[in-house]
């Protein structure tokens, strides 16, 4: 499985490097900063890379800026936002599709996003409570829902959504990509079809061994939605799913059982069915572009 996502990451470097190529006359005079930070926090066994992205004129003396959590998905870490999304944030600038924010990525592993079951890392309780604050102190970010979103593909979708739909009022949107979620409101009802690049060893990690199945429920985000819809409609938080119909990983259940709930429950949100899209491919840049394109609109009250 490893050697499986290590080739498929590379597929997915390759071809957005090809687009960026697309753009680079016009980049090289609009050039962002890119810097990766580590922090350290108890809450986690070892030290988190993170990268940040600024964009050209990023400024302590101007208005506060926008921040934008983009979480990769598993198999990735936080260098891809400078080696293989920095290119396409870049285009979304100079269209003026998306307003100038700060974007960061912390590199989490295949955590799931997860506080574990055993406390022993609690990677939620990272982002909310230590990388938030710290990224607020180090660089000049808006500090209120109306300036924060996060966003994030396969895995990193699925900590997004959990995260914004337990939070909404932390966030102003929610953006993902085929995030990894299963069809099912509790472990039991997972269909085998649907777990197939999740052997139970790996559910043990992060939800107990034996799978403790309330502790799994009330961190899936199908759960927390059900139970959370009155407050996910009283916030505003805005949403948009997106997610191949070729995923071959099956994501595209998980997605619309998603869409379904909030479409039933009158929750407005944006979702997208990408006809002959794979769970990677070349049609991952052009479906990052608009994913980064919604938050633009949302930023811009462009609806």
């Amino acid at each position: 499985m490893a050697n499986f996502r290590n080739l498929e990451l590379c597929k997915v470097k390759l071809l957005l490097i090809v687009f960026s190529l697309q753009f680079a006359s016009t980049l090289s005079a609009q050039e962002s900063r890119f810097e990766n930070i580590i922090l350290s926090s108890n809450l986690l066994p070892d030290t988190v890379d993170v990268g940040v992205l600024m964009p050209s004129g990023y400024s302590e003396e101007s208005e506060p800026y926008p921040l934008i959590l983009l979480l990769h998905g598993g198999g990735g870490d936080s260098s891809q936002l400078n080696n293989v999304f920095r290119p396409l944030i870049e285009d979304s600038w100079i269209r003026d599709a998306l307003p100038l924010a700060v974007i960061a990525t912390p590199s989490a592993g295949r955590s799931f996003y997860m506080d574990y079951k055993d406390g022993s890392q609690m990677w939620e309780s990272f982002i909310l409570e230590n990388l938030l604050p710290e990224l607020r102190n180090r660089y000049n970010l808006k500090t209120d829902a109306a300036g924060t979103f996060i966003m994030g593909i396969s895995m990193g979708g699925m900590g997004a959504l959990r995260m914004a739909f337990k939070h909404p009022s932390l966030f102003a949107a929610v953006a993902v990509m085929e995030p990894a979620i299963e069809p099912a409101f509790s472990y039991d009802e997972i269909d085998p079809i649907d777990r197939t690049y999740r052997p139970e060893e790996l559910y043990q990690e992060f939800f107990g061994s034996p799978v403790d199945r309330s502790y799994w429920q009330i961190n899936h985000p199908l759960y927390i939605a059900r139970e959370n819809m009155g407050q996910l409609g009283e916030s505003g938080l805005q949403i948009y799913i997106e997610v191949g119909n070729e995923d071959r990983l099956n994501l595209f259940r998980g997605a619309e059982v998603l869409h379904r709930l909030l479409y039933d429950a009158g929750l407005k949100h944006e979702y997208r069915v990408v006809h002959r899209a794979d769970h990677v491919g070349d049609s991952i840049p052009s479906r990052f572009l608009n994913t980064i394109d919604f938050l633009g609109r949302v930023l811009n009250d462009g609806f």
